[in-house]
C-alpha cells in the first residue's frame, strides 16, 4: 500500500500554512492504520484529537480495539460526523466544516484495505478497475493514476507514480504544496514501513519532477504525425 499527501492548508491566499495530512497509528505486530485527511483544518484536527483521546482513555471503540478495517472506518466516520455537528453549532459564518478521510492499513492478519470516508459518514472501497482512492484536489493528478495503477503494479513503481501524480497537482493548483509525505507499507509486515517527507528542494523529488516533465515532452514529440505533416515542419 502507498499513501501520499501534501501539507498545504489555506483559508484564503493570505492565510496559507503547512500541516501534515498523513497520520499513522502503528502497533507493531498487531495493526497499522494510516489516516489521510482533507477539508476543514479545524475539523480534521478535532477528529485526530478525539481519536488520540479515546486511545488514551481506552474507550470503546478506539483504533486499537476495533476488530477489522470496517469497524475502524465506522468509528472514524462517527467521530467525524460528531465533530462536524459540534463545530456547526458554534459556527456563525456559514463556513464549510466538512472533512473527508482515507483510512488504510491492516489489522492482525486480515486483508489490507483502504476506504474513503465521506463527510456524511458513509464510505467506499477502491474499485478493481481503479485500485486507488483520492481526496482533496484530485483532478490534476488523477489521469496518471488512471493509466498506470493496476492491481499487479510493483510497490516502488506505484510509489513513483503517486509522487508524479502529486507533483502534477502541485504544478497546477496553488492550494496544494510540499512537503509531500509518503508511507509505503508491505502486506503482512504489520510495521510502519518506509515513511519519509520530501520538500521542493529535495534532490530525489526534484529528479522525479524533472524526469517526468522531460518524459512528457519526449512522448509528445514521438506521437504519430498528421497525414499532412512533413518531416521538417508542421503547416
Amino acid at each position: 500500500m502507498v499513501f501520499c499527501s501534501d501539507s498545504r492548508t489555506n483559508a484564503g491566499f493570505d492565510n496559507i500554512s503547512t500541516y501534515s495530512k498523513m497520520h499513522p497509528f502503528v502497533w507493531p505486530g498487531d495493526r497499522v492504520l494510516v489516516l489521510l485527511s482533507a477539508g476543514n483544518l479545524a475539523t480534521t484536527q478535532s477528529v485526530l484529537k478525539r481519536l488520540n483521546t479515546d486511545l488514551d482513555k481506552a474507550a470503546r471503540p478506539n483504533l486499537l480495539n476495533v476488530a477489522n478495517m470496517h469497524e475502524a472506518a465506522d468509528y472514524v466516520a462517527s467521530v467525524s460526523c460528531e465533530v462536524q455537528k459540534q463545530q456547526s453549532l458554534r459556527d456563525s459564518s456559514g463556513s464549510n466544516l466538512e472533512a473527508t478521510f482515507i483510512l488504510g492499513g491492516q489489522i492482525a492478519h486480515g486483508a489490507p484495505e483502504t476506504l474513503l470516508i465521506y463527510a456524511q459518514g458513509n464510505y467506499i472501497h477502491e474499485s478493481n478497475e481503479h485500485p486507488f482512492l483520492q481526496i482533496g484536489e484530485i483532478k490534476y493528478g488523477k489521469p496518471i493514476l488512471d493509466r498506470v495503477i493496476k492491481r499487479n503494479i510493483q510497490l516502488e513503481v506505484a510509489s513513483r507514480c503517486a509522487l508524479v501524480s502529486m507533483n502534477s497537482t502541485i504544478r497546477s493548483n496553488l492550494s496544494v504544496g510540499a512537503p509531500v509525505d509518503m508511507l509505503i507499507y508491505s502486506k503482512d509486515s504489520l510495521s510502519e514501513g518506509r515513511r519519509f517527507s520530501l520538500t521542493e528542494d529535495d534532490p530525489f523529488y526534484k529528479s522525479i519532477a524533472q524526469s517526468w516533465s522531460s518524459g512528457l515532452v519526449l512522448a509528445l514529440d514521438n506521437l504519430p504525425r498528421f497525414p499532412w505533416e512533413t518531416d521538417q515542419t508542421i503547416k
